[in-house]
């Protein structure tokens, strides 16, 4: 078994999560973000090139499918050391146009019985200004922007929360992901309706079609959407032609877990994520390709824990992953151990591309 999942997780978990998250976010930052640090991460870490992997999306050339799902870095504080450690690209946020605390503590559980992780954090994050002068070093890694609302703003004045973090982050990243789906800030779902919804992206679209070279724009959606739901976020996005659509975020389900009902309900509200939302999430990929056609990007993200949950989304009809709880589980290691099962499926026969983009 590796020394991270024999010795060190087993460690870390007997403390408080979020305390854990930072310890491990300020060593990334403080020891890895150097020459030297760069380089031990990618000596040790970093996956070796496969090129039957690497797809062009948008005029980016990711090296490979697999990428870092938001909340891991909110402050775009460890872009380097996080692309050293093997992700293809990093999403930071969600951003909010003005720093935030986010919820009361505890916010952050582990269900270690069903590789799980609850959230409450609340968009915290230290706001624009200060991720855009980090950002101003990212060099030529891929980065996504997720922007949201900070807590205080009414959902009817939430486009402008929207379009002032996309104006202020436009230069600096490479793509844009609108989060109306977390459900840790009170109302913000209430966005995925169809009216709020299609007024938020034709203003974002708007903004971004007056620009020389326009970003992609994604919207980041629930796994709880009814069929019904699900349709009408369809047809905006058909109607507003958005490039694309991650599925999918946290979900406020407890049925999936097996862990003991009183210790879950004790844990109180929050986002769920890990294994219980991997088949969901897939279900929820199928249902938006098959309605959507080829065209638009689907980045799949929900319980990928190694390279064949990737490889289920993307048969699924993922062009895209996206991981971030799989990340907390399986180590450093986690993307090296990915891609050689998916190169070796791939190579074996075992799983072909449908959705890849050259």
């Amino acid at each position: 078994m590796p020394l991270y999942k024999k010795f060190i997780a087993p460690l870390l978990f007997t403390q408080d999560a979020e305390k854990v998250h930072h310890w491990i976010t300020a060593l990334l930052e403080k020891g890895f973000s150097n020459t030297l640090g760069s380089f031990f991460l990618k000596l040790i870490y970093s996956p070796k090139d496969y090129p039957e992997l690497r797809q062009s999306i948008w005029g980016l050339d990711f090296r490979h499918p697999i990428g870092l799902a938001a909340g891991f870095d909110k402050d775009a504080k460890l872009i380097q050391p996080l692309s050293d450690l093997g992700f293809s690209f990093i999403e930071i946020g969600t951003l909010t146009p003005v720093g935030q605390a986010g919820n009361e503590k505890p916010r952050l559980f582990r269900i270690k019985e069903d590789q799980a992780l609850i959230n409450r954090m609340g968009f915290n994050n230290g706001g624009l200004e200060d991720a855009i002068q980090r950002l101003k070093k990212k060099g030529n890694i891929i980065v996504g922007g997720n922007i949201g609302k900070n807590k205080v703003t009414p959902n009817e004045e939430a486009v402008n929360d929207y379009l002032r973090c996309f104006n202020a982050l436009y230069p600096f990243v490479d793509y844009f992901v609108l989060n109306v789906s977390s459900p840790n800030t009170p109302g913000l779902r209430a966005l995925q309706d169809k009216e709020p919804l299609q007024k938020l992206i034709q203003t974002i679209q708007k903004a971004n079609s007056s620009r020389n070279k326009p970003k992609p724009i994604l919207l980041k959606i629930a796994p709880d959407l009814s069929r019904f739901e699900l349709d009408d976020i369809v047809e905006v996005l058909q109607i507003c032609n958005l490039d694309g659509v991650i599925a999918t975020n946290t979900t406020i389900d407890r049925t999936q877990l097996s862990a003991d009902k009183r210790m879950v309900e004790s844990i109180g509200l929050g986002g769920l994520s890990g294994r219980p939302v991997a088949n969901r999430s897939t279900e929820i990929i199928k249902y938006l390709r098959d309605k959507l056609g080829p065209k638009p990007i689907i980045i799949g993200v929900g319980g990928v824990f190694n390279g064949r949950d990737a490889i289920q989304k993307i048969h699924a009809g993922a062009n895209l992953i996206q991981a971030y709880t799989g990340f907390v589980y399986e180590g450093p290691k986690f993307i090296k151990k990915a891609l050689q099962e998916m190169d070796y499926g791939l190579k074996s026969g075992h799983w072909t591309w449908k959705n890849r983009r050259q």
